[in-house]
């Protein structure tokens, strides 16, 4: 790990310690429903991730735990790690509400195969989580390292071509048109941003107002998993996101997030799975 990326997880580590609360407590997440029997996962991954009943699973960059429960409830025997330590605390105390037996740890994503001895049957990542990752390579040769053999990746995220898009005016209700702002092809730099409040919407103002987040273009993301010698099984796009990327989204009765109706349709997340050979 460079100084450089020792100063980026530094900075969004101290972001994430944050805002764990104010996502515990916020209605985007849903915890109450979840501790009273609500599935919360989104349609995507509810019709992707498949039977993982009596599976072994790795949720990696889990941030508290909530999806790696839902994961449980549908009978995975399921370990989630993130580098938050508020966010592994508040994990711990959600699983123990829910009566249900997950393991969490604590610690960085590129020191998973240290940190965790077991190698799984399924590895999940979802909504988020490869932009705040330096090497691209890197994480792929992780996620190859925890599956076993025949292991097999779901991956779920935001599209890299919106994630280059932006909305000039997004924060004051989303008018203007949509522009290329952002490098697709991230070439290695963290992208910068000033935020002093957090996307679920909330209005509580943070101190860690800086984060740090790369770009991965979709290609770049392919030939990582394949170098990494997993074999690409599934891959589609999606015109729906977990998030409001932009101020002209309208969220769904599903929770996702679309352009309105009569504006051209982009791809704005995907879906791939990957075997390990």
């Amino acid at each position: 790990m460079t100084i450089a990326h020792d100063e980026t997880f530094a900075i969004n580590r101290a972001r994430w310690d944050e805002v764990v609360a104010i996502h515990v407590a916020s209605p985007f997440y849903r915890v109450k429903e979840f501790l009273a029997g609500e599935d919360i996962l989104l349609p995507i991954e509810r019709a992707e991730i498949g039977d993982i009943a009596g599976k072994s699973l790795v949720h990696l960059q889990c941030h508290f735990g909530l999806d790696t429960l839902a994961l449980a409830r549908r009978g995975a025997t399921v370990t989630g790690l993130d580098f938050s330590s508020n966010a592994i605390a508040a994990a711990r105390e959600i699983a123990t509400r829910a009566g249900i037996d997950a393991r969490f740890v604590e610690g960085n994503l590129y020191d998973a195969p240290n940190l965790i001895a077991e190698r799984f049957d399924r590895a999940y990542v979802s909504w988020g989580a490869i932009g705040w990752l330096p090497d691209i390579k890197g994480w792929a040769r992780v996620v190859a390292e925890m599956l076993k053999p025949g292991g097999e990746l779901y991956l779920l995220e935001g599209h890299p071509f919106a994630l280059a898009l932006d909305q000039p005016d997004r924060e004051t209700g989303g008018t203007g048109p949509l522009r290329p702002t952002f490098n697709y092809f991230g070439g290695g730099a963290p992208l910068v941003f000033e935020e002093d409040t957090t996307y679920t919407g909330e209005a509580t103002k943070l101190a860690n107002t800086k984060t740090h987040v790369f770009s991965h273009g979709i290609g770049e993301i392919l030939s990582a998993l394949l170098e990494a010698g997993l074999s690409l099984t599934y891959f589609k796009e999606h015109d729906s996101v977990a998030w409001s990327l932009w101020g002209m989204m309208l969220e769904g009765p599903d929770r996702m997030y679309r352009l309105p109706e009569g504006h051209p349709n982009l791809p704005v997340s995907f879906s791939l799975k990957a075997r390990k050979v």
